[in-house]
């Protein structure tokens, strides 16, 4: 067990003792049948509206997210084809003209796609077409001049293509800046077909998710916040796969997440630091800040399970911090972390977050000054992306709707955790994929405390 942790923090931190322990990402606990008095599902965590997003940054969402690529001019094919792909992955019905969703008039031959054409089919898309067609033509006139533009009934455009522009201008799809440049007869650049169709992820729930950024005043305060609205996660039936792994002793913990709470940033850009105690990820967001780093900032809801032992003593249960007896003798813990996940604006301040946390939150002895508050001798943090001298691992994970329970190993492990997964549950389908991760927790994973 690790120095200089409580064994909450061992539980809190990285919950793995061995090379088949497990961290962060998807989520699995099966609550045994005494589970009553366990919390419930994670809170809604508060986020902040969706900062204003650059033509790039809608670009760089889009094509990753949802694996669309556009250049050049944008024909309807294209763009219909676009949208029913981001739609595909929505969980909002659409109302839509036809079984197979109809942006478009119909008799429409062109194949030629106008600005105001796209507005329209993006209004439609975002489930806004209702709104939009309780517009006047006083209401018509008023938006559209508010963006620069002149509207006459029955001149030049159909009012139902009138109204569905009208309604994007009031509900933010195009900014005043953008405005300035569109004009509705105009051919459709792939500039602003993402950002067209970045508006529609949005109104389905679908974009980037976070609390702020680090150059936010009051990013601190939500952060807290959105720690104390969270709660140890429940998903029984990924539970009741993993718990039975523990008991067998075929791993040494897991995470439980809810993907309703992915930020769903650029991985390029994107590290994912875990831990317990939310003091812990005010200051390293200080001490980014005080570096003059650039960063969005999300905070995940994590509920760490492990074995803990019986010669541990009689555990002391909190809201956050739950433990359920086993045969043996043993107990099975359950405790309250957080993921805190970070897009840097750029790679290369991304590479420069390593340096200042093995400067400042990686314990090297037992008294130690200048490091944050509940610093680990393990600090764990990953990337989805190579990083240089981040060591490989495997995560191994479980999924049942929104949530998941993922367990951490080494590469060289994982065939056997997926193997003994399926045993216990034959019906489980286990994810794997490799990632980058610190060193300190590479070594933790090969039994070094250090």
């Amino acid at each position: 067990m690790n120095k200089g942790r409580t064994i909450k923090q061992a539980a809190a931190g990285a919950v793995l003792l061995t090379a088949l322990a497990v961290t962060a990402g998807t989520q699995v606990y099966a609550a045994p049948a005494s589970t009553s008095s366990l919390a419930v599902q994670a809170t809604a965590v508060q986020t902040s509206a969706p900062q204003p997003t650059s033509v790039k940054d809608a670009a760089a969402y889009i094509t990753k997210r949802y694996g669309i690529t556009l250049s050049g001019t944008i024909t309807k094919q294209q763009f219909e084809k676009a949208l029913e792909t981001l739609l595909a992955s929505s969980s909002i019905a659409v109302n839509s003209d036809g079984a197979n969703h109809s942006f478009f008039p119909k008799g429409s031959t062109s194949n030629k796609l106008l600005a105001r054409e796209a507005i329209s089919a993006s209004v439609k898309a975002a489930d806004l077409k209702e709104l939009a067609h309780t517009y006047s033509d006083e209401k018509i006139s008023a938006a559209w001049d508010a963006a620069g533009l002149t509207y006459k009934a029955g001149e030049g455009i159909a009012k139902e293509a009138a109204q569905e522009v009208a309604v994007a201008f009031d509900t933010g799809f195009l900014s005043a800046k953008d405005l300035s440049g569109i004009k509705l007869e105009a051919n459709v650049s792939a500039e602003l077909a993402y950002q067209l169709l970045n508006k529609v992820a949005e109104f389905h729930g679908e974009q980037q998710n976070f609390l702020g950024t680090i150059s936010d005043d009051d990013i601190f305060g939500k952060l807290v916040q959105a720690w104390n609205e969270s709660q140890l996660i429940r998903t029984e039936e990924l539970q009741k796969t993993v718990d039975e792994g523990l008991k067998q002793n075929l791993i040494t913990g897991y995470n439980l997440k809810d993907t309703q709470f992915d930020p769903h940033f650029d991985p390029a850009r994107t590290i994912t630091y875990g831990h317990s105690d939310i003091v812990h990820a005010v200051q390293l967001v200080g001490l980014l800040r005080s570096e003059g780093i650039a960063a969005k900032v999300q905070l995940e809801p994590k509920t760490s399970a492990f074995v803990y032992l019986k010669e541990w003593g009689e555990p002391v249960q909190t809201d956050d911090y739950q433990v359920v007896p086993i045969d043996n003798g043993n107990h099975i813990a359950y405790a309250k972390e957080y993921d805190l996940s970070l897009e840097f604006a750029t790679v290369e301040e991304k590479e420069k977050f390593q340096p200042l946390v093995l400067k400042y939150a990686k314990r090297n002895q037992e008294d130690m000054t200048g490091l944050l508050k509940s610093s680990w001798w393990q600090p764990l943090y990953y990337s989805l992306t190579k990083l240089d001298e981040y060591p490989v691992i495997t995560n191994n994970v479980l999924k049942k709707g929104r949530y998941l329970a993922q367990t951490f190993t080494l590469n060289e492990d994982s065939a056997k955790v997926v193997s003994g997964l399926k045993k216990i549950n034959p019906s489980a389908s286990v994810e794997t994929y490799q990632f980058w991760v610190d060193q300190p927790f590479y070594n933790y994973l090969k039994g070094d405390y250090k």
